[in-house]
């Protein structure tokens, strides 16, 4: 009875917390365009807005506006611009080489190996740019280890890797171009050109029947459509309007590949496989290291590389971490907690995970909903109750997903009270790389301003952003590049870099682990929530 009595509380809390958030009615700049928009009720009436309100948004979306184009900005600055008309001119890994710039018979922890590497085209000439898209890393297979390398890239076809040696013995380089410049400047080229590389068709219920409708986040057609729009934080997606049938009754949504491209054959032909990380060669042989830090916390800044892997257990470079092989420190620290993992599946990875790894943490009924809707864990006995829920628009899909309880980050962070026992953890970044920057650099910049109110209000509140990591280097390179997830990690960094949060660097613990899928093995998958553990205990 007592059982029943917990679990209806829960439910009734679960519910609330996750409630549908009013979205407000926008005006309509295209006369030409008839707009339905759709709204959720607050207790079924719609509250007037004052003036002074108002102001204020206003006011919060120039100043938003603004931040986004300076973040777009210094992104546009970093990319190379370079045409091409031979594939010959391209970045050659064959060709390019690498050269160890502080040679010596051995080296100890702690100290810097210094690479230099003059990247050269087919013919043999060197380049006379920057902008080539590389990944390195250190390694010992023996031992398990490996880290990230720190780039300069002096912008004329010379680049500067610094390495810092974390652990004693035998170590190996690895140089990977995952793409020339010419690569990065079209695929940089082509995100930019529009939202139509993926589709989305939407289902909506019509009593027995249902009818489906082509929906996205532009307004490019003259036939009548529903606005889904949250106006606070101008977050708007569109479905094209059934006849006869009511915005509301959007019930599931699907993606779909249109198969447009915006990259020419010739760009294309820089995508294939056996380009996509080929190895720069070197002779180093014989690096050898011989044989001294406080703990992790929210706030500490990470430096580039963040740490190294060692015996296949993630070590960062400028704190201490928990130690996770022991489960009684794992439910000490979880003990009492309330946790939110925001995001997309590869946090969801982790409800998962240490709902095996900790054997009294169970599956709540959420009405049986899938993975691609929420997810929650309890252990009665010890108050943990872990919630997963997914971001909102874009979430891509090619089974349809639920759209009746569909709310942005944003919104949710405003739904929590927040203590010295919540903890929120945002992680997104692997859907929005098929679209323009500005949709991902924009939900940043609104989910900054929900935590900001969160800590506001609950400065005991903890809040861990988890970079988005590295996926699959076979995937249609214009839709899902690293390098657009790497434009991506540097974007959140940046916005992120004055709030008081935790910051797990899962691209640079992917690197290190050679983890080259966009669901990274559970040893990765560990570690990450290992140092998530330590920065909350």
């Amino acid at each position: 009875m007592l059982r029943k009595y917990f679990k209806l509380i829960f439910v009734s809390f679960y519910r609330s917390l996750f409630f549908p958030f009013s979205l407000l009615k926008s005006n309509v700049k295209n006369a030409n365009i008839n707009i339905h928009t759709s709204h959720y009720l607050n207790r079924n009436r719609i509250l007037p807005m004052k003036s002074d309100i108002l102001m204020n948004m206003r006011i919060e979306w120039e100043k938003n506006d603004k931040e986004v184009k300076d973040i777009l900005r210094k992104l546009n600055q970093l990319m190379p611009s370079v045409t091409f008309t031979d594939i010959m001119t391209t970045t050659s890994a064959r060709n390019s080489k690498a050269t160890i710039l502080n040679q010596k018979g051995s080296y100890c922890v702690g100290d810097r190996l210094m690479v230099r590497l003059d990247l050269y085209n087919y013919l043999g000439e060197r380049k006379k740019y920057g902008g080539d898209f590389l990944r390195v890393r250190i390694y010992s297979s023996s031992l398990g280890a490996g880290a990230s390398g720190h780039i300069t890239d002096y912008r004329n076809g010379t680049y500067l890797v610094n390495f810092t040696l974390f652990w004693e013995g035998d170590v190996k380089v690895s140089i990977l171009l995952i793409h020339p410049s010419e690569g990065v400047s079209a695929l940089w080229a082509a995100r930019k050109r529009g939202y139509d590389k993926m589709d989305f068709r939407g289902k909506f219920l019509n009593g027995a029947s249902h009818v489906s409708t082509k929906c996205g986040f532009v307004r490019s057609t003259t036939a009548d459509l529903c606005e889904y729009l949250d106006e606070r934080d101008q977050e708007a997606f569109y479905c094209v309007k059934p006849k006869r049938v009511p915005c509301e009754a959007l019930v599931k949504l699907q993606s779909e590949l249109t198969l447009k491209s915006y990259l020419t054959d010739l760009e294309r032909r820089l995508f294939k496989r056996n380009k996509v990380g080929a190895e720069i060669l070197h002779p180093f042989v014989g690096i050898h290291v011989t044989m001294a830090n406080m703990n992790c916390r929210v706030g500490m800044t990470s430096p580039s590389p963040s740490g190294f892997v060692w015996q296949n257990q993630w070590y960062p470079a400028f704190c201490k971490v928990l130690n996770g092989s022991t489960l009684d420190n794992v439910y000490s620290c979880l003990q009492g907690k309330q946790v939110f993992l925001l995001g997309d599946s590869t946090v969801w990875q982790w409800i998962e995970y240490l709902s095996k790894r900790v054997s009294t943490l169970s599956y709540f009924d959420t009405q049986g909903q899938s993975i691609i809707q929420s997810s929650v864990v309890v252990d009665m006995t010890k108050n943990i109750t872990i919630h997963w829920r997914r971001h909102g628009h874009p979430f891509l899909s090619f089974f349809m997903h639920s759209m009746k309880s569909h709310t942005y980050i944003a919104r949710v962070i405003d739904m929590v009270e927040g203590n010295r026992d919540t903890v929120v953890v945002i992680s997104l970044g692997q859907h929005f790389r098929p679209f323009p920057i500005e949709l991902f650099v924009r939900r940043m910049v609104n989910i900054r301003g929900a935590i900001q109110r969160l800590l506001l209000r609950s400065p005991d509140t903890k809040v861990i952003i988890k970079a988005e990591n590295t996926r699959e280097m076979d995937d249609d390179q214009e839709l899902y590049s690293n390098f657009h997830g790497y434009a991506q990690y540097l974007a959140t960094k940046d916005i992120f870099r004055h709030l008081n949060v935790g910051f797990i660097d899962a691209w640079d613990m992917a690197i290190a682990y050679k983890a080259h899928q966009g669901h990274p093995p559970e040893d990765v998958v560990w570690n990450q929530i290992v140092m998530f553990l330590t920065h909350i205990c």
